[in-house]
């Protein structure tokens, strides 16, 4: 789930969404097996205690199955609108981390930032399961917080793996190496954009536009490069794309089978 208030284009018509956390309770409360996650949860929008807070009682909800995806946030235009500063949003995020990550692996946090304080705070019940944080982004301070604090990373959006992809893992790596951190401790998410090319409207630079194959193949090429998990984002979100996407996925456990 994506966590907007809207979003607002290049030739300023807004695009509208529901709210990300109500979306992720549902979908809780309603599946058994499938992952649920937020791509990713703004920490201007929530105070920090509160989001932790949120995580657990889905997770409790989900039975396990949340992984908490945060991030700093970005989009101006639903900052101004709704009153959120706009200023250090990555110390912002970085305060809130700090918060955040131990009030979920079962401590009490005392804390005085510049940005957010608490006294003796905990998690009351606390989070029965350890759940997973992602953090989103590409920047290096981003990257260096998601080596610090996070059980995985994601960087998005992509058609085919590129040049900027692999300068994006290799500032990972970098990261982790400077935390003195195993490589292997940290999942690498990617945000796919997959394209039906047989819909009508124009492919983007950061869309995959090809065939069930090429599609493929194409998420071979992730694998290789040590993605352990592809978000895609279908376009159009139709159950025609779901099934492309499904055919390729055959076809990759078709060779895998062979070989």
């Amino acid at each position: 789930m994506f966590d907007h208030l809207f979003d607002q284009t290049e030739d300023g018509s807004i695009k509208g969404m529901h709210e990300a956390w109500t979306i992720v309770s549902a979908v809780a409360a309603t599946t058994e097996r499938v992952e649920i996650g937020t791509l990713v949860l703004c920490t201007s929008f929530r105070n920090p205690g509160l989001m932790a807070k949120m995580a657990a009682t889905a997770d409790e909800v989900s039975d396990g199955r949340l992984i908490l995806g945060l991030g700093a946030g970005w989009h101006d235009p639903e900052y101004d609108a709704f009153g959120f500063p706009t200023d250090h949003r990555v110390a912002r995020f970085e305060e809130a981390l700090e918060i955040i990550v131990p009030l979920l692996r079962g401590e009490r946090v005392t804390f005085a930032g510049s940005y957010h304080t608490t006294h003796d705070a905990r998690l009351v019940p606390s989070a029965r399961h350890r759940i997973p944080i992602l953090v989103a982004g590409e920047g290096p301070r981003m990257v260096r917080l998601a080596a610090r604090y996070a059980d995985a990373w994601n960087t998005a959006w992509y058609g085919a793996t590129d040049e900027r992809l692999s300068r994006q893992l290799a500032s990972l790596s970098e990261a982790l190496e400077n935390e003195r951190r195993a490589p292997g401790t940290m999942t690498r998410t990617v945000g796919m954009v997959v394209r039906d090319p047989g819909a009508d409207a124009p492919v983007e630079e950061s869309e995959f536009a090809g065939s069930v194959e090429e599609l493929a193949h194409a998420i071979d090429a992730y694998a290789r490069l040590g993605i352990d998990h592809l978000i895609v984002l279908l376009l159009p979100m139709n159950e025609s794309s779901l099934d492309r996407l499904r055919a390729a996925i055959e076809r990759r456990a078709a060779r895998e089978a062979v070989s």
